[in-house]
C-alpha cells in the first residue's frame, strides 16, 4: 500500500489526460464530452465530501453540547 498510493495518485490523472488527448485525436467532440463527464463526476465527488465533512462537524458539535451527569453518562443528564 505504501507504493500503491503514489502510483495511483500519479497514474490516474495522467491516464485521464491521456484518454482525453486520444479522444481528441479520434474525434474532438468526444474529448469535450469526456472532459464534461469527468468534471461532473468530480463535482459530485467534491459535493459528497463536503456534505460528509459538514455532517461530521455537526455531530462533533452536538456531542460537545450534550451535558454529562455525575456518572459520566451523556444520555441522561
Amino acid at each position: 500500500m505504501k507504493t500503491a498510493k503514489p502510483i495511483l495518485f500519479i497514474g490516474t490523472p495522467v491516464g485521464v489526460i491521456w484518454g482525453v488527448v486520444e479522444a481528441y485525436r479520434f474525434h474532438p467532440v468526444l474529448a469535450v464530452l469526456m472532459a464534461l463527464m469527468v468534471s461532473v463526476v468530480g463535482a459530485f465527488t467534491a459535493m459528497t465530501v463536503l456534505v460528509a465533512r459538514r455532517e461530521r462537524l455537526a455531530e462533533r458539535e452536538r456531542a460537545r453540547a450534550v451535558p454529562v451527569n455525575e456518572a459520566g453518562d451523556r444520555r441522561h443528564a
